[in-house]
């Protein structure tokens, strides 16, 4: 009897720990999304070329990331998107999500 109930639970606790382990990696992406809004922005606030500080946070920032920059009224806006897919075998059937950060930095620099 235990170990028809064994044979019928482990299944569900492989299962359980598969998808812990994607949300957990999901967290870990949605940090490495703010710190490369962060980065970026930060770079950008101290006068860096705009293009230098979006290859800055390219390397913080998950795979297929896209960072946008907006600046204007002594303020640097930079906002990172990217689409993390699931994690594969039965939960690849799991939609992919959208990660999204947002970060601000007053400019140090004269315009």
């Amino acid at each position: 009897m235990v170990t028809a109930e064994l044979a019928m639970g482990l299944p569900l606790l492989v299962a359980l720990t598969w998808v812990l382990a994607w949300l957990l990696s999901l967290g870990v992406a949605q940090v490495r999304m703010v710190d490369a809004a962060r980065e970026t922005a930060r770079a950008v606030a101290r006068g860096d070329p705009v293009a230098a500080a979006i290859s800055r946070g390219s390397q913080v920032a998950p795979a297929g990331a896209d960072l946008a920059v907006r600046s204007g009224q002594g303020e640097v806006v930079v906002t990172a998107t990217a689409q993390v897919s699931g994690p594969g075998g039965l939960l690849g059937l799991l939609p992919g999500v959208r990660l999204e950060a947002t970060a601000v930095a007053a400019e140090e620099y004269p315009p």
